[in-house]
């Protein structure tokens, strides 16, 4: 017999060809089982009623018991309305209708003075309480609507279609009676009982029609846990697999280059943050599994010494290592950082990247291959084909989300076992997020800046101020200080944004005058060489004062830039913000971030603004940041499908994610094939879902 879940959605009672057109392309409803999955997003409750006394403008709809005292049409053509007088022992308010049709107005007389109830969301027009298109119920009909309301998203065109909620209660209904004695259970019953969840099949019957608050929080819980839990399960699976599969040089010596250096030529002290990570890597490197680790730090945490150092526990074990960046301003910093740690030890070190000379292409390339470089920094360029080293033991990529998957496979094919991998990020990402996008790697966190670090004052100032945050950049440069004054540019096409930036730069130049001043600027439309010109004259301290784009946001590396200036800071994510705000404080001198704003702000970028002034910690900042975009717009995951929980929500259900984590941790040490048969539900299902790429189409 076939699944009547797998139905074409036309085929449902009150659809037909038309309407199941307008499904589909509004709302992605194909079949039976996607509109069981087009679960509701809030939900009204009916049972309560108030009396015409008790309303005030409510931001959400109501009900009330009463009676139609009068019925009248007015105006003409398309401004013609219907208005009826509606009443209760304790007042009186407007229903309105636009479009009425002869039909509607029979109905309605049908019905004057007799007991009804009118649902809807009350507002006010001159000076006056009305309802417009309210729902109109009879209180002892049959289809009288009571408990719980199911609301359902939806769009303009299809309500414009005639799909309206009400549409929706309806078809839910129709498809439940035809497929709910179709939905399997897909967990076992020792993990419902743990975890005390109820059956499948009542979950989707109660997300629908809950007759009781307790009966919806039992569904929701149960439909959130197991969205939550097949994700993990994949992740946990895979993390599986890789340490089962993939065989990597065990690093069991800690011998004289790191010993070396830490004892003898480290110029401060570690945080407990890093050498508690350091002890974690160390822990991985000395098994031949392969490491696959991400280290979180927030900006100037240090995890770039972290790097250097796992790179000597590698060279302790006659292993070469790479460092491969985004971009060649990121490659170049961490080259010159790290080349002033590796002379200290004669440790040999090449910067390769997209600009570099045949001649000493020709030259790195032998010396790789011949065993003589320990340790390679550079971009793409890294994993061209005629890159190859004699015995690479460990790659560490910096910001790795902005590398492909392919282009990460190329660097791990360049050992005869695939190296241990060290990823790094300098953007805060919240711990749920985290092990949920990188559930199958290990995760370090940095969570301590450097002794003796001042925090950054971060202020935020209006358009008319900007007299006085000049002053106070010219009192910071006399001192001998740089400062960055930063433009959103969100296309480099859109000519606006370019005048913006040109314009600023004009009356920055005019305020800071040469020869007492000089000012760079930077931006996107600028040749790579002449950017990079810009930048290394203020790297030099040649000129005091960098006008740019947010090119600067990752890479430039100027501990005597105090004063960081973001112009419409409103435009900027709260990522975005603080990693701008990172490019200042690196020095010992107390730094300044200025967030400039028009006079308007919307609720959204006062939040951003207000969030940035109150904390420094990147964490809570990306916490916020979660809060306010959700997870799919915080890490452009929206393609990706990871992310695209029906129900579930990272943010506001992280003791249910906290659980469904636990339980697959659990289910895939005790059993990782699924072979057992109280598991047989879970691998059947489990099937189905990574054919559909992690996605959550299968119900049955």
């Amino acid at each position: 017999m076939s699944n009547p879940l797998l139905t074409p959605i036309e085929y449902l009672k009150g659809v037909g060809p038309k309407r199941a057109e307008v499904l589909t392309a509004e709302l992605g409803i194909f079949r039976f089982r996607d509109l069981l999955y087009h679960f509701p997003f809030r939900y009204v409750d009916r049972t309560k009623y108030y009396t015409i006394a008790e309303i005030q403008t409510f931001s959400t709809e109501i009900q009330v018991k009463g009676k139609m005292t009068s019925l009248r049409e007015i105006g003409e053509g398309k401004k013609k309305r219907l208005i009826a007088t509606f009443q209760d022992k304790t007042g009186s308010v407007e229903l309105i209708w636009f479009r009425t049709t002869k039909w509607q107005m029979d109905k309605f007389r049908a019905l004057l003075q007799k007991p009804i109830i009118i649902y809807g969301k009350p507002t006010i027009f001159n000076q006056k309480i009305n309802f417009t298109h309210p729902e109109i119920e009879e209180p002892d009909s049959e289809k009288a609507t009571k408990g719980l309301l199911p609301v359902y998203s939806n769009t303009e065109l299809a309500q414009k279609k005639g799909i309206n909620n009400r549409v929706f209660q309806t078809m839910q209904l129709e498809v439940w009676k035809l497929v709910g004695n179709y939905i399997k259970e897909n967990l076992s019953e020792q993990i419902c009982r743990v975890y005390q969840l109820t059956s499948r099949k009542k979950a989707f019957q109660h997300i629908h029609f809950p007759n009781s608050v307790r009966e919806l929080e039992e569904a929701q819980k149960r439909l959130k846990f197991e969205e939550f839990f097949y994700l993990h399960l994949s992740l946990q699976t895979q993390k599986a697999i890789g340490k089962r599969n993939f065989r990597s040089h065990a690093f069991k010596e800690l011998g004289t280059y790191f010993n070396d250096f830490y004892f003898n030529h480290l110029s401060f002290n570690l945080t407990n943050a890093q050498k508690r990570v350091l002890k974690e890597i160390r822990a991985n490197l000395a098994k031949e599994q392969q490491m696959n680790r991400l280290l979180q730090g927030d900006v100037g945490s240090g995890k770039t010494i972290v790097a250097f150092l796992t790179m000597l526990m590698a060279a302790d074990n006659g292993f070469q290592s790479l460092l491969m960046a985004p971009t060649e301003i990121l490659a170049q910093q961490h080259y010159y950082g790290l080349k002033e740690e590796a002379d200290k030890i004669g440790f040999k070190i090449a910067l390769l990247t997209g600009s570099a000379k045949t001649t000493d292409r020709r030259i790195i390339h032998e010396q790789l291959e011949n065993g003589s470089l320990d340790i390679l920094v550079g971009t793409h360029a890294l994993i061209e084909d005629k890159v190859r080293f004699k015995n690479l033991g460990l790659a560490i990529v910096d910001e790795q989300h902005r590398f492909g998957v392919a282009q990460r496979a190329k660097l791990w094919r360049k050992a005869t076992r695939p190296p241990h991998i060290l990823i790094m990020t300098a953007t805060p990402i919240p711990r749920t997020l985290a092990m949920t996008l990188y559930g199958d790697l290990d995760i370090s966190i940095i969570d301590e800046l450097p002794a003796g670090r001042k925090p950054i004052k971060t202020v935020h100032r209006r358009d008319k101020d900007r007299l006085a945050v000049f002053n106070f950049i010219k009192n910071e440069v006399n001192k001998g200080r740089q400062a960055y004054i930063v433009y959103p540019l969100i296309d480099e096409s859109e000519k606006m944004d370019y005048k913006d930036l040109m314009d600023g730069y004009e009356s920055i130049t005019r305020y800071f005058p040469l020869p007492d001043y000089a000012v760079s600027v930077v931006h996107g439309q600028m040749k790579p060489a002449d950017k990079d010109f810009e930048m290394q004259r203020f790297v030099k301290g040649e000129t005091q004062i960098m006008v740019a784009t947010t090119v600067i946001e990752v890479g430039v590396n100027v501990p005597n830039a105090s004063i960081m200036v973001i112009e419409s800071a409103e435009k900027f994510g709260l990522s975005q913000l603080h990693q701008l705000r990172g490019r200042v404080g690196r020095g010992a001198e107390q730094s300044y971030c200025v967030l400039m704003t028009g006079n308007k702000l919307n609720e959204t970028a006062q939040r951003r603004i207000q969030t940035m002034c109150e904390t420094n910690d990147g964490f809570r900042i990306a916490e916020v940041d979660l809060e306010l975009r959700g997870p799919g717009n915080v890490m452009g995951t929206q393609q990706s499908g990871i992310l695209d929980f029906k129900i579930a929500d990272l943010q506001t259900d992280k003791p249910i994610f906290t659980a469904a984590k636990n339980a697959a941790e659990t289910l895939v040490t005790k059993d990782p094939q699924l072979s057992q048969p109280e598991n047989a539900s879970i691998k059947e299902f489990f099937i189905a879902y990574h054919q559909k790429k992690l996605g959550w189409a299968h119900i049955s």
